[in-house]
């Protein structure tokens, strides 16, 4: 009798139980600003990793007009990109260049427009073609 009624508590108590959660998401964009000295116009698939308080990484690229695009969850985000790309001067040379940005206390909420810009530092070296 006791087993029975345990049964039937735990079929209760089971049957009660549904887990359907839904996550609410927001638009963010990262606009990459380049050093103003380096003259480059906005660079494609430049990779911006973006985290959050608990080290939840998310990923995109840059679009061609050297923004990134984003789908998440509200909250305080940091986001940092480093890239590394070849520009050609002539026919005998071309720039590498090294950029790295960091930009914390990034706040995304369902009630603002969630654009920001992130300000790039790096160096550029003049390299033969090979």
């Amino acid at each position: 009798m006791k087993r029975l009624l345990f049964y039937i508590l735990l079929l209760t108590t089971l049957g009660a139980c549904s887990y359907d959660e839904t996550v609410e998401t927001c638009r963010l964009s990262i606009q990459l600003v380049y050093p103003e000295s380096y003259d480059l116009a906005p660079q494609a698939g430049i990779p911006v990793e973006l985290k959050d308080a608990t080290a939840s990484v998310f990923m995109a690229e840059t679009d061609d007009k050297g923004t990134a695009h984003f789908s998440v969850p509200p909250g305080i985000y940091e986001a940092s990109s480093n890239s590394n790309f070849y520009v050609d001067i002539d026919d005998q040379w071309r720039w590498n260049y090294i950029l790295n940005g960091v930009k914390s206390l990034i706040i995304v909420s369902p009630d603002s427009l969630n654009q920001t810009q992130m300000e790039l530092k790096g160096s550029r070296i003049r390299r033969p073609k090979l």
